[in-house]
């Protein structure tokens, strides 16, 4: 377990949030997070292709007593030479978004990545949100499925590159 300081922006205080290792029990929770935070749509994308046939490398939670207020998972994938973890997705409760929540959970997947030795993190998200923790554009790594290229994103450990297609690896 894991405790930082999130700032809160409508009162301008830190409280203790406790980042805690996914287990097993947590499946139905975070099913329902997701679910909520993204509709039955989220199948139809093709982030989900990826994660379908890929390990997770790790999960990570956030707990208010037995109300799950977040989550994120990294996956297994490659992209040309480079090792990576393809994150996602974040989801947070609704009533905690824009707490900093999301941005605790992509710091501690970042953590994780430089832990593991990986070359990266891929990702396809938004841009301006992914920017301030370090993610470039991934204009060279290919997705099997539609994808707009804008939103490939790439945040470098070493100094391989993801240059091909994204293999998940299970």
């Amino acid at each position: 377990m894991t405790s930082v300081l999130a700032s809160v922006p409508s009162t301008h205080t830190a409280v203790p949030v406790d980042i805690q290792r996914e287990q097993v029990s947590d499946a139905a929770a975070i099913d329902a997070l997701v679910m909520a935070a993204f509709g039955p749509g989220r199948f139809a994308k093709t982030a989900e292709r990826v994660r379908e046939k890929s390990a997770i490398l790790a999960g990570f939670t956030v707990y208010d007593g037995d109300a799950l207020l977040g989550s994120v998972r990294l996956w297994n994938v490659t992209s040309g030479a480079a090792r990576g973890a393809f994150l996602g997705p974040i989801a947070v409760r609704k009533s905690k978004r824009s707490s900093g929540l999301g941005g605790l959970l992509v710091q501690k997947c970042i953590d994780e990545a430089k832990a593991l030795g990986l070359d990266g993190i891929l990702l396809i998200g938004d841009p301006p949100y992914f920017e301030r923790f370090g993610f470039l554009p991934a204009p060279d790594s290919v997705f099997s499925g539609p994808v707009s290229k804008q939103r490939i994103m790439w945040l470098p450990i070493t100094e391989v590159s993801p240059d091909g297609a994204v293999k998940p690896v299970a």
